[in-house]
């Protein structure tokens, strides 16, 4: 097990026809060799598993990676669950560069995103 940071880019789609790098998440996450969630792990780095969100024209978010039930989510505001934001199924994607994955965000609006860098965090 090795801490990464991994950047996102949101992908093509029909709201953004080419993808957008001005749109997206930059985090830090444990990953096995096999480049996945690696929850155990995760559990002695809580801390460590930061994640930065920048969308064009609003201000950037900063918060956690965290555990809820089956699945995973970035929370900006530990003492508020509305800012959440759900990832889709991330314990079974694989956190390589252009892979895909998909991010529920507060308002309910689902994106995917693209896998843009893996990189060993210091």
């Amino acid at each position: 097990m090795a801490l990464y940071r991994v950047h996102l880019n949101v992908a093509r789609s029909e709201q953004y026809p080419s993808g957008s790098s001005e749109c997206g998440y930059e985090f830090v996450v444990p990953l096995d060799g096999d480049m996945q969630l690696d929850p155990q792990a995760w559990k002695n780095h809580k801390e460590d598993c930061t994640v930065h969100r920048f969308w064009e024209d609003e201000d950037d978010l900063r918060g956690h990676l965290r555990h809820v039930g089956k699945g995973w989510k970035f929370d900006y505001d530990a003492s508020d669950d509305e800012d959440d934001e759900l990832l889709f199924k991330l314990d079974r994607h694989k956190l390589a560069e252009g892979e895909y994955v998909s991010i529920t965000e507060s308002d309910g609006e689902m994106h995917t995103f693209k896998v843009m860098a893996v990189r060993p965090y210091p």
